[in-house]
């Protein structure tokens, strides 16, 4: 089996809101002066965490792989045996998970970072896997090639 990937997908945290956020509370910390060390530490070390977060995912001969850094040490694997089926799909991160990021719900798993397209992946075991991506129907075509095989 190779190691090489027939899909890679990398996403970061670029939702120029997002930005506009953290920075309006960074300044707004800045302006309550001495006071605010807290706060500003706090925006700070979110704006840190988010600019180096990054959803990483893979389609190899052996499974799916995703990896949400710095939260994973290495990737996540998903073998073909315990995959029932994947399929590009449209979903709603605020409304089915509150939000983006890795999000849990009985039975289901999603990784996300932005937009509304994922691939629905189906395990074995109803443990159903949620994976964002902005390339959403090629991931699942790529899933499927890689399964034939």
């Amino acid at each position: 089996m190779s190691d090489e990937a027939t899909f890679r997908e990398l996403q970061r945290f670029r939702q120029r809101w997002l930005w506009l956020l953290l920075g309006g509370g960074f300044a707004f910390s800045l302006l309550l002066g001495p006071v605010s060390v807290i706060g500003f530490a706090v925006f700070a070390a979110v704006g840190l965490l988010l600019y180096n977060a990054r959803l990483e995912t893979e389609v190899r001969d052996d499974g799916v792989y995703v990896r949400f850094a710095p939260v994973h040490r290495s990737p996540r694997r998903i073998s073909w045996e315990e995959l029932v089926s994947a399929e590009a799909t449209s979903y709603s991160p605020i409304g089915e998970f509150g939000g983006w990021g890795i999000r849990w719900r009985p039975g289901t798993v999603a990784y996300s970072v932005s937009g509304s397209e994922a691939v629905r992946i189906e395990r074995t075991g109803n443990r159903d896997v949620i994976v964002g991506s902005q390339r959403a129907a090629e991931f699942a075509e790529a899933i499927d090639r890689a399964r034939r095989r």
